[in-house]
């Protein structure tokens, strides 16, 4: 085996492990909504959405096109060069990942996974070294333009939307109604977690099919050989089965007390919207598209509450990640460079492992998991600790006990620090729960 060989396998591995990240980390946009009403019970949702996501991979591959080039100028790198490139790009979109994921906040994989991308590229062949711009091409027209417009547009629909739904059915039972949405997000959320599928995990097929072109095998004009997309699919779609509590619980209790109405309407927008833009080969972020829909819902539904100070964190988050990611990526390639060749791609890999190790040790703390995700948010403004539940239903499904109207009673504006609201480990439920965590709980 040849050292280029070697680095292309660890590439292809390193790419599998950010479409896992991507999918546990997006969980949420498809299931978060769901599982906060009470439309699917947690392990239901997060296995129906890992589903869905692998057959939504194989819908489509034109974003996998975008992605592997409309990014970099492959006519000036190639072979080991351009795979140091991707492989720093990948762990700088994985560091990213799991820190936002650590801190339970909603950011863009796909603006993380093109931020370091873009950061390596920077660090090895200068600014000219990225498409910025050429026609319908180029990281201004197909990711930032995309960035700034969905989640604006996402939330005036999903405000009308839920603004005409509670409108309709201003005079009706709300028990009744609450049923009826309930068994109509299962559907919706189905859709969304399709729809991710489509888009999240064609990104990754593209970096792959990047590293194909760097080492040789395979041409940019050439189609996608049928194991890429099989493994990508596998991949996001064991992320998605694995559920990201953090940002479920942040998207589904931390911005809005969402009732089944906003959940449908904000879950239809969405899968609207991302099946539109995978389309049309738009990389667009889930993550805001989704986000700005349940923002919109909230401002649709009358009397309803948005936690203005969680939101902020998200859109600062949101901002931060592409120059931050790049800065991840721009390192990684730095280090990988300096040391050089197969040595160098191994130091960075392992500090990849180290620092991700380090991230998931660190999350133990404050435990995130199917039996307390749904507990009520609480202010910890003035505690960084973890905060206990005050107010839980246990029930889910469509016929779920709803003697609220579907919507639980505010608790507060939200935390300011940290950005995740967990419930203490001790109690979910109302029952006591076993101290120790599987590996699988994310």
């Amino acid at each position: 085996m040849t050292a280029e060989l070697a680095v292309l396998l660890i590439v292809i591995v390193t790419a599998l492990v950010f479409d896992f990240t991507n999918g546990f980390h997006d969980t949420a946009n498809a299931m978060a909504t769901s599982i906060a009403t009470g439309a699917l019970g947690p392990r239901t949702a997060v296995l129906l959405s890992g589903s869905l996501n692998l057959l939504g991979a194989f819908l489509s591959v034109e974003v996998a096109a975008t992605v592997a080039e409309g990014i970099v100028r492959l006519d000036q790198v190639g072979g080991s060069e351009l795979l140091a490139i991707v492989f720093s790009g990948l762990v700088g979109g994985i560091l990213w990942n799991m820190l936002t994921w650590l801190l339970g906040l909603p950011s863009s994989s796909s603006h993380a996974l093109f931020g370091g991308l873009i950061g390596a590229t920077i660090a090895a062949l200068g600014w000219h070294g990225v498409i910025w711009t050429a026609g319908k091409q180029g990281v201004l027209t197909k990711i930032v333009v995309p960035a700034l417009l969905a989640p604006v547009v996402a939330a005036l629909v999903a405000a009308i939307a839920t603004w005409l739904v509670y409108r309709i059915t201003r005079g009706s039972e709300p028990g009744v109604v609450n049923r009826g949405f309930r068994w109509g997000q299962i559907g919706s959320a189905s859709l969304v977690s399709l729809a991710h599928g489509t888009n999240d995990a064609q990104k990754t097929m593209g970096i792959i099919f990047l590293a194909l072109i760097a080492y040789g095998s395979a041409k940019p004009g050439d189609s996608l050989p049928l194991w890429v997309i099989v493994a990508c699919a596998v991949a996001i779609a064991a992320g998605t089965s694995l559920g990201g509590w953090r940002i479920i619980r942040t998207l589904g209790k931390g911005l809005v007390d969402i009732t089944p109405p906003q959940g449908l309407a904000a879950e239809s927008t969405s899968a609207a919207i991302i099946l539109t833009s995978a389309h049309f080969g738009l990389p667009l972020s889930t993550t805001q598209t989704v986000t700005g829909a349940i923002l919109g819902t909230g401002l649709g539904r009358p009397g309803a509450e948005v936690r203005w100070g969680v939101l902020g964190r998200m859109a600062v988050a949101w901002m931060v990640t592409l120059p931050l990611a790049g800065i991840a990526g721009a390192i990684c390639w730095a280090l990988a460079h300096a040391i050089g060749g197969l040595a160098g791609v191994l130091v960075v890999f392992a500090l990849l492992v180290a620092l991700s190790e380090y991230m998931y040790l660190r999350s133990r703390r404050t435990p995130v998991h199917a039996s307390n995700v749904n507990d009520e948010w609480k202010d910890s403004r003035h505690s960084t600790g973890p905060a206990g539940p005050t107010t839980v239903t246990s029930s889910t499904g469509p016929n779920a006990a709803d003697s609220t109207g579907g919507a639980s009673s505010p608790s507060g504006t939200g935390p300011s620090t940290p950005a995740i609201s967990p419930p203490a480990a001790g109690k979910t439920n109302g029952s006591p729960v076993r101290n120790s965590e599987s590996a699988g709980r994310a």
